[in-house]
């Protein structure tokens, strides 16, 4: 609800005094009789009269607090909103492997990599998401859905060590094409992350490609790792986990004939504020084309609150003459 003129209600400040004013007058009393004693009646039993003697005052206030409200014109709004949207499906498919652990990213790469992702998912208002993992195996987090809150949460659960180690690059890419093979979309986009080289999974990641170029979809490819070499995680003897320096492969010929080969492009995020860009740069070359029309009715309510002044008022005045009258 809204008011046309709001700044009326300013109105219901005199109610204030008012009441100030009342409690005054009270306390302090009318006309007085001048008796020798009032003994005789301190202890009298106090009659319905004597708890109802304030009551048509409130009424009077609450009368006036309703129509100060009716003068301000209360409103209803309806918005009536009309969504065109040429859709786009997506599937993020994310590297889980144990070298996502390292830690060239704050962090580490897996961490930063859902962050990112989360934003981007937040920002594709429209379009249909899914989410696939991979390691040494890939398997579906999250089928092609619109539930923006649904896919944030399943994008937490993410993490590396639920399934066997390993790289299948070419795995991962044909779990996500297989999340957009009945698609009926009007463009189909996998987003591919990954920290190394294919080492794992039993489709090779061009032959993956290849599918993909005849279903039309497009594949982003990005490396992940900083160059040169970067704090891998690994177990020592007692069971504890440690980090120490190893060299970063990233199979970057492959990810990019992964990319030219399907009419995507290849990106290599070295920390978390390139990775952040190459999200906005795909965000931006994949946008969906979104119409709102919008239009807002306004219905008037002040009826009802001029209705229950007079309501107020009727009872007040019957209560007053005919159940609290005074004799003159």
């Amino acid at each position: 609800m809204q008011f046309a003129h709001p700044h009326l209600l300013w109105l219901l400040t005199a109610l204030v005094p008012l009441t100030a004013w009342y409690v005054y007058r009270t306390r302090r009393g009318g006309a007085a009789l001048r008796i020798s004693t009032v003994a005789g009646v301190v202890r009298a039993p106090k009659t319905m009269r004597y708890y109802l003697r304030h009551i048509p005052f409130a009424l009077r206030a609450a009368a006036v607090a309703a129509l100060v409200v009716a003068l301000a014109r209360p409103q209803s709004a309806e918005i009536n909103r009309r969504t065109t949207t040429e859709g786009i499906d997506i599937v993020l498919a994310i590297d889980v492997s144990g070298s996502m652990l390292a830690r060239d990213f704050r962090p580490d790469r897996i961490s930063a990599a859902k962050e990112v992702a989360g934003t981007f998912i937040a920002d594709r208002y429209g379009d249909r998401i899914g989410l696939v993992v991979f390691a040494g195996e890939a398997y579906t987090q999250s089928p092609l859905t619109t539930d923006q809150g649904s896919l944030q949460t399943l994008l937490g659960r993410i993490r590396s060590g639920l399934i066997e180690d390993g790289t299948a690059i070419g795995n991962g890419l044909a779990t996500a094409i297989n999340r957009l093979r009945e698609s009926d979309a009007v463009s189909k986009v996998i987003i591919l992350l990954t920290d190394g080289e294919n080492n794992a999974g039993q489709i090779a990641p061009l032959t993956a490609a290849e599918i993909a170029r005849a279903q039309g979809i497009r594949v982003y490819t990005i490396g992940v790792g900083t160059r040169g070499q970067a704090p891998y995680p690994f177990v020592d003897p007692f069971g504890q986990i440690s980090y120490r320096m190893a060299d970063v492969q990233i199979d970057e010929t492959t990810l990019r004939r992964i990319a030219r080969a399907t009419g995507g492009e290849y990106f290599r995020a070295t920390d978390e504020e390139t990775l952040k860009s190459i999200y906005d740069q795909i965000d931006r070359l994949e946008k969906s084309r979104v119409e709102v029309f919008e239009t807002t009715s306004y219905r008037e309510e002040f009826l009802g609150w001029v209705i229950a002044a007079l309501a107020l008022l009727v009872v007040e005045f019957l209560l007053t003459h005919l159940v609290l009258k005074k004799l003159p």
